[in-house]
């Protein structure tokens, strides 16, 4: 069996390894294809990567590639975790949104649009490759704006088996865990627990958290609102909280506490992403040192966590049929009633041998709806601008998202954007 991890360069790649290893006696990888166009970096993670195998006697080998349509070709699973314009691109994302006097992130608001419009166009790519070179392989997107590249996917290459992952719902799934097991005083099974999570990509909110089949949402809720009574600088109001009777996903600090962000971004530099990129620098000297063989501690100031589980725990779930509940984005397909059919969302699914199936669950209340459905028409209207270019398109897509200017604002906002991004954007300078 070949997998191929488009974006193989990436400094998460050790921990992905280290993930099959780990499934190597239910998931029979034999063959790991890393593919980049950054042939540099890949050289120095992928011979990393390599000796990691080795080290681990992993019964896999592990192939470097800078041609994705050879490192597609034949493979049972296809999993992105690519960025058109590498750090430098996030770090103007960021910087784009601050000097505009809105939010600057790699995933949410006009940093976001930015990003999504650089990777739509580059995984629709891929997505042809998998349609012509390895037909029926699933396309695992782990690539942000994850949600919104996977309604792309859903819109235009709808003949793709593809899924859109993110590590928010595992990270919050073992958190709770950790605060249950302090508050009951036992030890619980992370493998046995169920997270009930609904939205979008990184805005989504948790409402149900199940431990061997017992729904345990009201001790979940009243350990969570101790906790924010208690904190000095609690993440969210503890009425919000009181009145939901649900946990936000943390990205929705940026809609639920937008001028405390604004402020948080008027102390850059350094922004995240120059952060990362110290962070990157230090673990490409430490993955170059051939005597390296484990992933290193400092991986994990990269962010993350949990990644390697997420990616293969579903990998293996599909390959072996198991039927499991994961929290990933699809396609909801009427599963939640009286919402549009065609929302790619995040939510429990069922994952078997079949596909990725989503579990039938009550929808939102109207406040979280509400807001759901703004940002889902700026991902409709974002992923149609990417693929034509259309400008005026664009200007819809940033006039529909809550966290967007103000309208006599929105040309020099567009035009900031395509110029900052102009040697990834070609469709939109036909002219």
């Amino acid at each position: 069996m070949k997998v191929t991890v488009i974006g193989g360069g990436s400094t998460y790649t050790p921990e992905l390894i280290m993930g099959f290893i780990a499934r190597a006696k239910t998931f029979p990888l034999t063959e790991l294809w890393l593919m980049d166009i950054d042939a540099a970096r890949l050289k120095v993670v992928g011979e990393f990567s390599q000796r990691i195998a080795a080290a681990h006697q992993a019964p896999f080998r592990i192939v470097l590639s800078t041609n994705q349509r050879e490192a597609v070709a034949g493979a049972s699973y296809v999993t992105t975790q690519l960025r058109v314009g590498q750090m430098p691109a996030r770090r103007e994302d960021e910087y784009l949104g601050q000097r505009h006097g809105l939010i600057g992130q790699e995933t949410t608001g006009i940093g976001g649009m930015a990003k999504a419009l650089r990777t739509i166009p580059v995984v629709l790519t891929l997505a042809q490759d998998i349609r012509e070179v390895a037909p029926g392989a699933m396309l695992a997107n782990f690539t942000n704006p994850s949600g919104l590249v996977t309604q792309a996917l859903s819109m235009y290459a709808p003949d793709v088996p593809a899924v859109g992952v993110c590590n928010v719902a595992i990270t919050t799934k073992m958190s709770l865990v950790e605060g249950l097991e302090k508050s009951l005083g036992i030890k619980i099974d992370p493998d046995q627990c169920e997270l009930n999570t609904l939205g979008l990509n990184h805005l989504s909110w948790h409402r149900g958290f199940k431990v061997d089949g017992e729904e345990m949402w009201d001790e979940v809720m009243r350990t969570y609102l101790a906790e924010l009574r208690d904190s000095p600088e609690p993440e969210y109001p503890v009425k919000l909280i009181e009145t939901l009777r649900m946990i936000p996903n943390y990205y929705l600090q940026y809609f639920y506490g937008t001028r405390h962000k604004l402020d948080e971004q008027k102390k850059w530099p350094p922004s995240r992403a120059e952060v990362v990129m110290e962070v990157e620098q230090d673990l490409l000297r430490e993955y170059a040192d051939p005597a390296l063989v484990e992933p290193p501690a400092d991986l994990m100031k990269r962010g993350g966590a949990y990644y390697s589980t997420v990616a293969t725990q579903l990998l293996n779930a599909h390959y072996n049929d198991l039927g499991e509940t994961h929290v990933v984005n699809v396609r909801q397909g009427g599963a939640i009633k009286g919402w549009p059919e065609d929302w790619v969302l995040e939510m429990p699914c069922g994952v078997d041998r079949g596909g990725v199936h989503p579990i039938p669950a009550e929808p939102l209340p109207e406040t979280c709806f509400g807001l759901i459905a703004q940002v889902k028409s700026y991902e409709i209207l974002t992923a149609q601008a990417a693929v034509s270019g259309d400008r005026d398109l664009l200007y819809q897509a940033i006039l529909s998202h809550p966290l967007g200017p103000d309208a006599d604002q929105i040309d020099d906002l567009i035009n900031d954007l395509l110029i900052t991004n102009r040697q990834y954007l070609p469709q939109f300078w036909k002219d």
